[in-house]
């Protein structure tokens, strides 16, 4: 059975309940995190064989990040220990007119310290037939970016397709001597699949966009492709931030030969956004890889990307039943 592979460091992301404000009280809920992780658990709670490849450190952290991986079905046989710490961030929830507040402390964890030989493709990329990153690892450092690139380039080489969120961390990358346009346009020339908008595409180009919301997206995409022969599908949302419980989102997938467009819904009562990034990169994958239409896959990302926004922490949770009976106008009570 051919499975989906993603790769990236795992965390724990600590946050103060009841959108508290950071230490506010000395309670911190705790819960596992990683973009990659994200993808991996939400597409194996959708019933796809998908694995993580990454480093925990070896200690009661790592143990616990690993477990509770597997209970959500992923599999984690190429999950490897090294000494080290736990990466960590905190986050503070808005609310109202306060927004969200993201704190690092992940600089030197063990697997941002794994040197770039540590992983082993010919082992990793048996049986695999997607890859998927983000720019969060090469962002990480100049040892994680090469690693990085050995990923894509030895995907590349056994015509893997390989799925890439432009995930753009300004903090991470300014913390070292970094050049984040060259090295995303590295990764990003091996890509199928590009998560980004406008402002992903600008910095790897150089260039800005001007004009409107759609004239924008489409110049952008068109010059992407251009830039970028290999890839076939760019797929990016449209958040209209009202307050922090209230978003009006929409989808959008752009392909060399036209676009798929869903109406903008409006999610209210807004629980948790965090994550809803990668929720929404899973639910297309999720269409792509039952073979359905670029209109299909805007709307299944958009559904669970919603469907997201309801729940705390960072992993979507939903099954294949939740996102078959999502309806952007809600639902009373299913019994």
């Amino acid at each position: 059975m051919t499975k989906f592979l993603a790769f990236g460091e795992v965390m724990f992301r600590l946050s103060p309940p009841d959108r508290q404000l950071l230490l506010q009280t000395p309670r911190l809920d705790v819960w596992t995190a990683g973009a990659e992780a994200n993808v991996a658990s939400a597409l194996a709670m959708l019933g796809h064989n998908a694995a993580l490849a990454t480093v925990l450190p070896s200690n009661t952290l790592g143990d616990a990040a690993e477990r509770s991986l597997r209970a959500l079905g992923v599999d984690c046989r190429h999950i490897s220990r090294l000494p080290g710490r736990m990466g960590l961030y905190f986050v503070t929830p808005g609310a109202g007119l306060r927004p969200t507040e993201v704190v690092y402390d992940r600089a030197h964890s063990a697997f941002a310290e794994a040197p770039a030989g540590h992983w082993e493709w010919d082992a990793l990329l048996d049986g695999v037939d997607q890859l998927h990153l983000s720019g969060i690892t090469p962002a990480l450092g100049p040892v994680p970016g090469r690693a990085a690139l050995a990923a894509v380039e030895a995907a590349s080489a056994r015509g893997i397709r390989i799925s890439f969120d432009g995930n753009y961390r300004a903090r991470l990358w300014e913390s070292w001597d970094s050049d984040p346009r060259t090295i995303l346009k590295e990764l990003v020339a091996h890509a199928h699949i590009l998560f980004g908008n406008h402002r992903d595409i600008a910095l790897m180009l150089d260039r800005d966009f001007p004009g409107d919301g759609e004239a924008r997206r489409h110049a952008s995409a068109a010059a992407a492709f251009e830039a970028f022969p290999k890839l076939e599908i760019i797929a990016s949302t449209a958040r209209h931030v009202v307050s922090s419980d209230l978003h009006r989102l929409s989808a959008r997938i752009d392909t060399p030969n036209g676009h798929a467009q869903t109406d903008e819904i409006e999610l209210s009562g807004i629980v948790d956004r965090i994550g809803a990034g990668d929720a929404f990169a899973s639910g297309v994958i999720d269409a792509l890889r039952h073979g359905r239409s670029i209109e299909d896959a805007a709307a299944n990302g958009l559904a669970l990307t919603s469907l997201k926004h309801s729940l705390p922490g960072d992993a979507s949770l939903f099954t294949r039943a939740d996102l078959e009976a999502f309806t952007p106008l809600g639902a009373d009570v299913r019994r």
